[in-house]
């Protein structure tokens, strides 16, 4: 096993001196390869240098927001991000997670619970063997299964678009499609998303799931405001529809 296994590579960006420290300390005395940095072009840089297994950025940070840094960032990659915020308000951690973060942590925090977050993003990242797809689910080929206009790539952990360009799924995007292939046809509540795709105990909200399911829809439907393939089942949950029917 190598070094970049067993030291997972956090930078941690914040322009508050004393918070980024103690942080990059903890994670640091937990295990973590870690770096701190004070702003985006800082972060761009130390990416440069070395790339990231997860990142931990402040909401409100000078020059550039976190919600700036996150967009920008999760159109190239899908590096785990977890935003750190000092708001409490819903609408903030509903935009953190259309920008494309993958957790949300509330200042002050326990760096106990930080770390736990951090673990639990890794291992909803890490290239485990997906679980057997029920043989009624749709496949274009080992590994692949068919949603709206692209296709699941299993092994890839990628979405294969029309015309074969490959996009990068952050580790929840993934979770959700790898368990709505296991169910097809299948209404799925909240609930029961969040427990097949092992984040129960670290969603911030439960209704987060939807904002992932907007997101996703606008890479996979037709019309993403008429879908058809992710339905709402209105007061329970979600489906994945691999019949069309008449």
């Amino acid at each position: 096993m190598n070094e970049h296994a067993i030291s997972p590579h956090v930078i941690v960006t914040d322009d508050d001196e004393d918070l980024r420290e103690m942080v990059s300390d903890y994670l640091a005395g937990q295990g973590f390869s870690v770096r701190g940095v004070a702003s985006g072009a800082a972060l761009d840089a130390a990416l440069c240098e070395r790339p990231a297994d997860l990142l931990i950025i402040d909401l409100n940070l000078p020059a550039e927001d976190g919600f700036s840094i996150a967009r920008r960032i999760r159109a190239g990659s899908a590096v785990p991000i977890i935003m750190l915020t000092g708001a409490t308000d819903v609408v903030d951690r509903v935009v953190g997670l259309e920008m494309g973060a993958d957790d949300y942590v509330t200042k002050p925090f326990d760096l106990r619970e930080l770390k736990a977050r951090i673990r639990a993003v890794l291992r909803r990242g890490t290239n485990q063997p997906p679980e057997p797809v029920a043989q009624s689910a749709p496949a274009a080929g080992k590994g692949l299964v068919t949603f709206g206009r692209a296709q699941l790539d299993l092994e890839g952990h990628c979405l294969i678009l029309e015309g074969g360009t490959r996009e990068t799924l952050t580790a929840m995007e993934f979770d959700l499609l790898r368990v709505l292939a296991q169910h097809p046809n299948r209404v799925l509540s909240r609930d029961r998303l969040l427990d097949l795709a092992h984040n129960r105990d670290n969603e911030p909200f439960d209704r987060s799931i939807d904002v992932r399911i907007t997101r996703l829809r606008k890479k996979i439907e037709a019309d993403p405001a008429k879908p058809a393939t992710i339905k709402t089942i209105r007061g329970v949950g979600y489906m994945f529809v691999t019949n069309r029917g008449t």
